[in-house]
């Protein structure tokens, strides 16, 4: 089995992309505090890359900036690319299947997502209240999204 549920804050604003095929893709950093505190009495925090894809990518860009809280269900996924260096590159990430909005979003970030582009015919919904999206409806080998990927 693999699953992994993260509560956490995003490290900074996702931003929405495409594949070459035209799937939307974001990917961002969530840091999640560890449960105790260090020798210096101060809680640390792993820092750990999540991708998302199709709508679930659109809404997260929409509706969520740096500092929110969200939480994220998916499983672990690694794989590996040559970089421009020729050098062979080993990405372990969480590939999201559920995310859902814990927090109420700051003023600033309300403007922005009610300001937001909201594609494919997406409707906006009420910002000021936690919102769940859930799993990705499209089905589609994960082989052919991520060979797109080179970061």
């Amino acid at each position: 089995m693999n699953r992994v549920v993260l509560i956490g804050r995003l490290t900074k604003d996702p931003e929405l992309r495409s594949t070459e095929g035209g799937t939307p893709v974001t990917n961002f950093v969530l840091a999640v505090d560890r449960p105790f505190k260090n020798a210096q009495g101060e809680r640390e925090a792993d820092f750990i890359s999540i991708v998302v894809w199709r709508k679930l990518a659109e809404n997260v860009c929409n509706y969520v900036g740096k500092g929110r809280l969200i939480a994220v269900e998916g499983r672990i996924q690694t794989r590996s690319y040559d970089n421009n260096e020729g050098k062979r590159v080993y990405v372990t990430e969480v590939v999201a299947e559920d995310v859902r909005f814990l927090d109420r979003p700051k003023d600033n970030e309300q403007q922005r997502s009610s300001n937001a582009t909201y594609n494919q015919g997406s409707k906006p919904s009420n910002a000021s209240k936690p919102v769940q999206v859930n799993k990705q409806d499209e089905e589609e080998d994960d082989n052919e999204l991520f060979k797109d990927l080179s970061f």
